[in-house]
This record gives C-alpha cells, structure tokens and sequence, in this order.
C-alpha cells in the first residue's frame, strides 16, 4: 500500500513576465511629443495590429480590416510633398526584426505618396519626427 499525500510533483518554477520594451520605449515617445510637439500629438495616432489575441477575436479584428504589416505610428500631417507619416517603431533594447509584411506594407505606403520608415527607439523616432518636421508643408493644388 502506498503512503497517503506523498508525491514526487516537482515545482512549479513561475516564468518571468515578457517585458513590453517596445511599448515602453513607444510611450516614452508619444510622451515627449506631447510636450515637445502638441499639433503633432493631436493628430499622430498608433495602430494596434500587433500583441497576442485568441483566435476569435483576431479573427474578428480581421474581418473589421485589421492588416499585419501595418505600421504602428501615423501622422497625417503632409509634408516635403508626402501625405502623411509612417512609423513602424522597433525596440532599441531586443528588437524584433521588420517581418516580410512590415516591409510589404512600407513599400506600398512609399509608393502611395507617404513617408514610410522604420525608427529603432525612441530617440531615432524623435530624429526622424524632427526632419519631417522641418520640411516645407506640402500644398494640396
């Protein structure tokens, strides 16, 4: 007979959390712009196509248009003779790399008139936002 309440269950290790680096370093960035640029932050917006959903609700966000590959960062402010701008923001501590979707979808926005990049953090972002900035505003005929 075996002895009651004695098992050899090994224990549970718990797992460190993912660390969000890039929503981090993101929000840091739309921070700054708020206080750096407040035209520029009323109309910059994030688009929230990327994270980890359960199958029926990225099955639902799909059906209402949401698209992988879209950049997470658009400005619609036209200028330099583009329309508007768009960042795909990667972390600058373990970032992802760009994924054959991200690259597709620059490249069909680059070709449309807008300025599609990709920033490496924060600070990148805010260097490429100043440029932009700088250059004449773009003069609908």
């Amino acid at each position: 007979m075996k002895p009651l309440g004695i098992h050899s269950v090994k224990p549970r290790v718990p797992r460190a959390r993912p660390v969000d680096r890039e929503g981090q370093e993101q929000a840091a960035l739309m921070r700054e712009i708020e206080l750096r640029y407040p035209e520029v932050f009323e109309l910059i917006y994030h688009v929230p196509n990327g994270g980890h959903r359960v199958k029926a609700i990225a099955a639902k966000l799909k059906a209402q248009g949401v698209k992988a590959g879209i950049p997470d960062l658009v400005l619609p402010m036209a200028r330099g003779g583009y329309f508007g701008l768009y960042i795909e923001f990667k972390a600058t501590v373990e970032p992802a790399p760009v994924s054959i979707s991200q690259k597709d979808s620059l490249r069909r926005l680059n070709a449309q008139g807008y300025l599609a990049i990709v920033c490496r953090g924060h600070f990148d972002a805010m260097e490429q936002l100043r440029a932009y900035l700088l250059l004449p505003a773009t003069v609908a005929a």
